[in-house]
């Protein structure tokens, strides 16, 4: 079976919704006591980041039909990508040279993948 560009397409695209996701959850574990169960079920950044992996999921099933699994799984390895790009623009925070170079070879990689199909 050919992978098809739609499947690919629809899994970078689940991947980019579905990165948001630990960036929510980081906010949530700033609110949490586990001593107050109240902190947990009434967290919206808890509940949000739940949501927005279960859509991430939710698109990444359908992509399975237009496409090989050994194709499609490693671009969700992308995903680290997103978060590396939101946790810098949304939560402020800091990336080195090695962690940038990091996020390229991951780039590379899934090009490598991507390229091979």
């Amino acid at each position: 079976m050919k992978t098809q560009l739609w499947a690919i397409g629809l899994v970078v695209i689940a991947g980019l919704i579905g990165g948001l996701g630990p960036v929510y959850l980081k906010k949530a574990s700033s609110i949490i006591n586990l001593k107050k169960l109240s902190t947990i079920y009434k967290n919206w950044f808890l509940i949000i980041g739940v949501l927005i992996y279960g859509v991430g999921t939710l698109l990444f099933i359908p992509a399975l039909k237009g496409g090989e699994l050994s194709v499609l799984y490693p671009f969700i390895g992308l995903v680290y990508v997103w978060v590396s790009v939101y946790s810098v623009i949304l939560l402020k925070e800091r990336m080195n040279l090695l962690k940038w170079l990091g996020v390229i070879s991951i780039i590379i990689g899934v090009a490598f993948i991507g390229f091979g199909a």
